[in-house]
């Protein structure tokens, strides 16, 4: 049975809005990016914010059309070579209460007719809190492998993004959680089929994956002296 969110035609919008990203086709058809996109995604954030609050208060789940939970639509080409100008998948960001002053941990969803995944962690942190993660690997050795080779997250996440070739500076070469000191980046991700996103019970899916990510996220947000 279908959810009440995201739906078989709200992919199928996508995938033409791929076919056409252009800014002719996209105000021809402004009308059903608003029923079939941002509207059952703005529903979807309203319906999350109690469970996401009862997980976690730190975390955020705003509904506004600008400036919320919901990313824009819009790309930013300034710096890009593809100068399409619409993303052409859903994003969804539940940022920390701390994430407009400093660089937060998060909650993340991203629904695409190719790919769809559930994201939790830093991305690209700048090099004071990446410091303030690495720092915690090292101290706190025993509380990072406890995080990440939980049983329920390490079934169904895994670290991703970028590292460094070589040892960060300032740190021994032959460390034991090396590999974990020379990342760049300190997501997670969770991939979903199609269908798990089409269903009735999306929500709860989501954050039944948010909840098994919460050894993760309380270790990050320690690292960086942020409640969770």
């Amino acid at each position: 049975m279908a959810n009440l969110y995201f739906t078989s035609h709200g992919m199928a919008f996508l995938t033409l809005l791929k076919n056409n990203n252009n800014r002719e086709w996209f105000h021809k058809n402004k009308t059903d990016y608003e029923d079939l996109i941002r509207t059952p995604a703005l529903n979807f954030i309203a319906a999350i914010e109690n469970d996401l609050t009862h997980l976690s208060p730190h975390f955020l789940a705003i509904a506004k059309k600008v400036g919320g939970s919901l990313m824009r639509v819009h790309r930013d080409v300034r710096f890009s070579k593809d100068k399409s100008p619409y993303k052409t998948n859903i994003g969804i960001q539940f940022r920390h209460e701390m994430g407009k002053d400093v660089h937060a941990p998060g909650f993340y969803v991203h629904i695409a007719p190719d790919e769809c995944f559930i994201g939790v962690g830093i991305w690209r942190p700048d090099s004071t809190a990446l410091a303030k993660i690495r720092d915690a690997i090292v101290e706190r050795d025993a509380s990072w492998l406890a995080a990440v080779n939980n049983k329920k997250f390490k079934k169904n996440f895994d670290i991703s993004g970028e590292s460094l070739k070589n040892a960060p500076r300032g740190y021994a070469k032959a460390h034991p959680l090396l590999d974990d000191l020379k990342r760049k980046d300190f997501i997670a991700i969770s991939y979903l089929h199609k269908e798990e996103v089409l269903a009735k019970n999306f929500k709860q899916q989501v954050i039944k994956r948010f909840t098994e990510a919460e050894p993760y996220m309380q270790f990050l947000c320690k690292a960086l002296s942020l409640r969770y």
